[in-house]
């Protein structure tokens, strides 16, 4: 009889063993994956930064392309007869109100907003937002 509770003794121990033993490889497994992980950052780190400098070296024969660029006051639509009668002096209301930001084209396409601001003598443009497109 006795041989029966040490054997179920040793059992017994040998469970509360595995399963101590189990809770420090997860221990160790979740150790290991949180140090892989932080690993992985640091590679894209360095990877992202040196990206950067070739893609701004590989985009050196891009600089001497013209492109269009446009400041879009507002917009309005109108039948060609009343474009016609249209003269000198004539207003044209638009779609903008006074103050509100400008469209900033770039070869037809939307790629910022702005301000209308004067520099000598001349009308220029301050971005004071930059539009983000999917593709």
């Amino acid at each position: 009889m006795n041989d029966i509770n040490e054997t179920e003794d040793d059992k017994n121990k040998d469970l509360d063993n595995s399963e101590e033993s189990g809770k420090e490889k997860n221990l160790n497994l979740s150790e290991l994956e949180n140090q892989e992980s932080k690993n992985s950052n640091e590679l894209d780190e360095k990877e992202n930064s040196e990206e950067d400098v070739h893609m701004a070296s590989d985009l050196e024969p891009v600089y001497e392309i013209p492109v269009q660029v446009s400041a879009v006051l507002g917009k309005t639509r109108m039948q060609v007869s009343d474009l016609l009668k249209l003269g000198q002096g004539a207003v044209v209301e638009l779609d903008r109100k006074v103050g509100e930001a400008i469209d900033i084209y770039v070869n037809n396409r939307l790629v910022a907003r702005g301000e209308v601001v004067v520099v000598e003598n001349k009308l220029g443009v301050t971005m004071t937002e930059i539009i983000k497109t999917e593709k």
